[in-house]
């Protein structure tokens, strides 16, 4: 028999954007419910993606740092990888913040039903519980955050030998040979961990370059790193095939040349997540979907269904948790009558690899692609007192100028902790901050801080630490 119930506010989707749109809406005083698989909010943020894989990256981090020690004088015996407390480790974290987000949804007093939701109109949900139990849950308005999957190569299956980012960061093995397809942001920080761990990595990438849309300055920085710590990095080449054998799995690459084929022990494919928007009985509703299966919304987050919003990777790029969340915000505000839209004027980007590459703003590519006037800045982490302290030169901070107003249009930094960094400059963007706001903002020395006040002086010709001819 089908249990039948009411609520206020429905969230269909506890990750990053589900959840905290939830615990708004509890904050404001809204009956909510909200609906996810799990037993405890995270979404693939906190169980599959963000968290795990930064813990297996600080790992990575680590065993780097041990070879680069030998410049310092310092020598470290050959680390012992105890792969079962490594992974008990990372699942340790993920399972104390999840534990942590139940007892918050306990103590807004949310209900949090286990299962899987699907609309048979625009105020019905149809829930098929995780116990096999049946739910009809009548709602005023609705939440869909239904987040991404991994997109897949037709024709290749996910296996034992043949993993998606899943499959990935549970590190059943450390692989003597992994073959990483796609250069993106996924693909280069396990291929990070991975050759960290171990195994030789090789990233096939099918355009020119990694991390396609990211500042080429900050790439170049990124490819040189990652070109001494993987075994190879093939641009402009397209996997046609694979096929598992039973160690091995062999793969087909189209390059310039023709046919290439290769051997690895396993292979990782990263070229990208797909929305989560089939199977939600949105034909029973006025809710519209784009030819790439993402949920239209307006700048309120409302779906073309006047009772249902949408929020996070469902709704387009970027798929970034703190997008989501942000947005699930914007929803819940809407949904109580405030004025508010989702218009930020920049959403930071983080690559977590190492070095860390992170930006804000317009970068230089997208200025010159749209005709704006602007001027580039860079200062370089060889003149950072605490980059050389920290032996980490290898680095940069680059502003994105306009040279009438003198307002900050962009910023990127490639270096260690690039993504701790980046904040500062978000806010600088959405205060709408000119160079001169940043170069008289007195930063600590010495800090790697110092490199965004520094790249704002030199703007002006009068950074302390690089020296520019007078014209």
């Amino acid at each position: 028999m089908t249990k039948q119930y009411t609520t206020e506010l429905a969230v269909i989707g506890a990750g990053p954007g589900g959840y905290a749109a939830a615990f708004l809406a509890a904050d404001s005083g809204m009956q909510v419910t909200l609906i996810d698989p799990e037993m405890n909010p995270g979404g693939v943020c906190l169980y599959r993606g963000c968290i795990p894989s930064k813990a297996l990256l600080h790992v990575a981090k680590l065993l780097n740092e041990t070879k680069q020690a030998t410049h310092w004088g310092l020598r470290f015996e050959k680390p012992t990888i105890d792969l079962e407390q490594l992974r008990e480790w990372k699942n340790s974290i993920v399972q104390k913040i999840t534990s942590g987000t139940g007892q918050l949804v306990k103590q807004r007093k949310i209900t949090l039903v286990r299962g899987h939701a699907s609309f048979s109109s625009s105020t019905t949900l149809f829930i098929q519980t995780h116990d096999g139990s049946e739910q009809e849950l009548q709602f005023q308005h609705a939440i869909l955050a239904t987040g991404s999957r991994p997109a897949t190569i037709p024709g290749i299956e996910i296996s034992s030998r043949v993993m998606d980012s899943t499959g990935a960061l549970e590190l059943n093995d450390i692989p003597s040979s992994l073959l990483v397809v796609g250069g993106g942001y996924i693909g280069l920080e396990l291929g990070s961990v991975y050759a960290a761990l171990g195994s030789k990595v090789t990233v096939v990438e099918m355009t020119a370059g990694l991390l396609p849309g990211a500042d080429r300055d900050l790439v170049t920085i990124l490819a040189k790193q990652l070109a001494e710590r993987f075994e190879s990095i093939l641009l402009n080449i397209r996997v046609s095939e694979m096929r598992e054998t039973k160690k091995r799995i062999e793969v087909t690459l189209n390059t310039s040349d023709g046919e290439v084929k290769k051997t690895f022990e396993k292979a990782l494919i990263s070229i990208g997540r797909k929305p989560n928007t089939t199977g939600l009985g949105l034909e029973n509703t006025n809710v519209a979907v784009n030819d790439r299966g993402f949920v239209l919304v307006d700048p309120q987050m409302r779906t073309a269904d006047t009772t249902i919003f949408a929020i996070g990777d469902i709704v387009g790029e970027p798929q970034l948790a703190h997008k989501a969340s942000h947005e699930g915000r914007v929803a819940v505000e809407a949904i109580a009558g405030h004025k508010v839209v989702f218009e930020p004027l920049a959403i930071p980007a983080v690559v977590f690899t190492d070095p860390e590459i992170a930006w804000a703003g317009i970068t230089e590519t997208q200025a010159k692609e749209k005709g704006i006037e602007h001027k580039v800045v860079r200062f370089p982490w060889a003149a950072s007192g605490r980059a050389l302290t920290l032996d980490r030169t290898d680095g940069v901070t680059k502003m994105i100028i306009d040279p009438a107003t003198e307002r900050i249009l962009g910023i990127g930094l490639c270096g260690s902790g690039a993504g701790e960094l980046i904040s500062e400059t978000v806010l600088a963007l959405e205060m709408g901050a000119i160079a001169k706001d940043v170069a008289l903002s007195i930063h600590p020395h010495p800090t790697l801080s110092e490199t965004i006040m520094e790249s704002a002086e030199v703007f002006y010709g009068t950074s302390t630490h690089v020296y520019r001819p007078k014209r």
